[in-house]
C-alpha cells in the first residue's frame, strides 16, 4: 500500500467520524510547551500510582496482536527468537475482559532472548478515560514473561505525564493455552 493510499484511508476514517477524538488535556502549541518548561524550576514533582490490567489477545477473530515479522530460524527456536508483534491491547480497571477500559497498550514486542522467552517491549500506555484521559506513558524494557514479577522502566510520557520516569511492574494474572494473557500492571511514575 502506497503512502498516498494510507493518507487517503486515514482522512476517510477521520471524516467518517470513526476515530474517537480525545479532548486535549494540555496545550501542545510550541509557545505553550516553552512556557511550561520555563516554569519547571518552580514546579514540584508528583508521584502517581496506577493499577490496571493489560488484555493481550493473540487468538481468535478479535485478536489485539498481529505477528508482523520473524526470521527463517524463528520456527526452530524454543523461545520464538526473532518474532515481532504489534499490539493494541485494552487496558482495563479489572481483570475481566469486559471490565471498564481505561486506555490502550499500543506498540511492539519482540522475542529478543535465545535463553528464555523474553520480550523487548516498546509501547505506550495511552489513557482514554478518567483523570489521565489523553495522556500517555512510554515503556521500553525487557519482559521475561514467565517470571512472577517483571519490572520495566517508564522512560517518558505526554500531557499530564510530561517528563515522566518510573517503573511498571507486571504480573501475569491469567494465561490460556492459546497464548491470550491478562497481565496486572502496577505503575509508579514521577512527573510534573
Amino acid at each position: 500500500m502506497g503512502k498516498q493510499c494510507i493518507i487517503s484511508m486515514l482522512c476517510a476514517i477521520l471524516l467518517a467520524g470513526i476515530a474517537t477524538p480525545v479532548a486535549p488535556a494540555i496545550d501542545k502549541r510550541p509557545v505553550a510547551v516553552e512556557t511550561w518548561f520555563k516554569k519547571l524550576p518552580h514546579t514540584k514533582e508528583k508521584l502517581t500510582k496506577l493499577h490496571f490490567y493489560f488484555q493481550d489477545v493473540v487468538s481468535g477473530k478479535n485478536s489485539t496482536v498481529v505477528r508482523v515479522a520473524d526470521s527463517k530460524s524463528t520456527i526452530k527456536s524454543p523461545t520464538v527468537f526473532g518474532a515481532v508483534f504489534v499490539m493494541d491491547d485494552p487496558l482495563t480497571e479489572g481483570p475481566e475482559p469486559d471490565s471498564k477500559i481505561v486506555g490502550r497498550a499500543q506498540g511492539i514486542y519482540s522475542s529478543a532472548s535465545m535463553e528464555e522467552i523474553g520480550f523487548l517491549m516498546i509501547l505506550n500506555f495511552v489513557f482514554t478515560n478518567g483523570k489521565y484521559n489523553g495522556s500517555s506513558l512510554s515503556v521500553l524494557g525487557h519482559n521475561p514473561i514467565f517470571h512472577k514479577y517483571r519490572e520495566m522502566p517508564i522512560i517518558g510520557g505526554s500531557d499530564a505525564f510530561r517528563l515522566a520516569r518510573g517503573i511498571a511492574t507486571a504480573k501475569t494474572y491469567r494465561l490460556n493455552n492459546a497464548g491470550d494473557a491478562i497481565v496486572e500492571y502496577n505503575v509508579m511514575v514521577l512527573h510534573y
